[in-house]
């Protein structure tokens, strides 16, 4: 490959990690990807003024349109997720919020998990009543109560899974198929947990699958973005309304990080399990610890789902203390040593929060009693969230049995 860039022509996940978008700059001959700053680009032809005049012109424009190390990154995610087509945003938040609202209008109802990731459960919460979009929050690792919840005018059903926090785990082929059955246009999953080297919800029969590129796929900390993937036809309307009348586009410098992260995410992908089964096992046999949620775990509920669906049970887990878990947070905060006590998760570092049950339901699954109760039953006073990162598993055990 020399001067456009890479597809997936047949390689294994290793290789298109590193090589997908990628290419040798015909011009410097640089290896590496280039980094591409510019704002704007001089076209080789006349062009109209409006971004509805580039859709026929495969060069670029204006960088809220496109731009060449965007453009590179989302070669690589699509041929990661096995997608025709991709979308980079600012933020994990602000991909999500592109496909709900690029998607959705006013009369249009959604179907959410009744405990998913908190800043899409606000956003449903706190600002799409505004517009007119009606949202049920619904048990979706149970199939009947999705089933019993969709509606004429039930237009996407949104999966998480695993989800943040309670690592429940959906049955993406299962509810695809009763979605589309049941005449609802998309299904979309946030696979932030699993990262496409665990799943790849397309492939399930999902249409739409979306990614916070700040976790996993970046890798590193140190970047953030969000992307949507799909078919080409529904990412280049979401990209004509979502990213140039939304305009919550990617950084070309964070998408240059993120670029070198998924690089690496196949063997990341690989150190985070090795190491989070042996910090999940020795949390499981710990007399201080009284539950622990690793999908890789034949204790978790869902362990056969997962054997199924997932090919890397990724680094994320839950667990809970017979001590109060505010007084061992206090202790992590000051006692740790690798692990950090922070919010975040999928990064190189390990990173552990404490989640309390008051707090979250004051803040954001603010549901009907029942399903207050039924997410009280199954998290207690609160969770622990560990994402387990890429050092030593022996090492991340004695940091945790020093405040444990």
């Amino acid at each position: 490959m020399t001067g456009r860039p890479g597809g997936n022509s047949g390689w294994h996940t290793e290789t298109t990690a590193v090589h997908a978008g990628e290419f040798v700059d015909p011009v410097t001959r640089a290896s590496s990807p280039n980094l591409v700053m510019s704002v704007t680009f001089a076209p080789e032809s006349v062009t109209g003024f409006s971004a509805r005049d580039e859709q026929g012109y495969e060069g670029h424009v204006y960088s809220r349109v496109s731009s060449p190390t965007l453009a590179q990154l989302e070669t690589k995610l699509a041929a990661l997720e096995g997608a025709e087509a991709a979308c980079c945003y600012a933020s994990g938040v602000g991909a999500a919020h592109a496909l709900i609202c690029g998607r959705l209008s006013s009369g249009d109802h959604l179907i959410l998990p009744d405990a998913n990731y908190v800043g899409i459960a606000e956003l449903a919460r706190d600002t799409l009543p505004r517009f007119g979009i009606e949202v049920s929050y619904v048990d979706l690792s149970r199939p009947d109560e999705a089933a019993a919840a969709i509606r004429p005018t039930t237009r996407m059903l949104w999966l998480e899974t695993p989800a943040n926090p309670t690592m429940k785990l959906c049955d993406i082929a299962q509810l695809s198929a009763l979605a589309h059955e049941r005449g609802v246009r998309d299904v979309a999953v946030d696979s932030t947990y699993a990262s496409p080297i665990a799943t790849q919800p397309l492939a399930l029969g999902a249409d739409f699958v979306m990614h916070s590129l700040t976790k996993f796929i970046g890798g590193h900390g140190d970047a953030m973005g969000g992307a949507v993937l799909g078919r080409k036809s529904d990412l280049d309307a979401l990209r004509l309304e979502a990213n140039v009348h939304f305009g919550g586009v990617l950084s070309p410098f964070n998408a240059w990080l993120i670029l070198r992260g998924a690089a690496t995410l196949p063997i990341r992908m690989q150190a985070h399990q090795d190491a989070a089964f042996k910090v999940a096992r020795f949390l499981e046999s710990h007399s201080a610890v009284s539950r622990v949620l690793y999908p890789g775990l034949p204790s978790h509920p869902q362990h056969e789902l997962a054997a199924r669906q997932m090919r890397n049970f990724s680094g994320m887990m839950t667990f809970q203390t017979h001590a109060k878990g505010p007084e061992i947070a206090a202790r992590m905060v000051k006692s740790l040593e690798i692990i950090h006590y922070a919010v975040s998760l999928g990064h190189h570092r390990s990173l552990i929060y404490w989640i309390g049950t008051d707090d979250i339901e004051a803040s954001t699954f603010r549901h009907d009693a029942t399903q207050l109760r039924r997410y009280r039953d199954y998290a207690g006073d609160g969770v622990f969230r560990l994402s387990v990162g890429i050092e030593n598993g022996d090492d991340l055990i004695a940091d945790l049995a020093r405040v444990l």
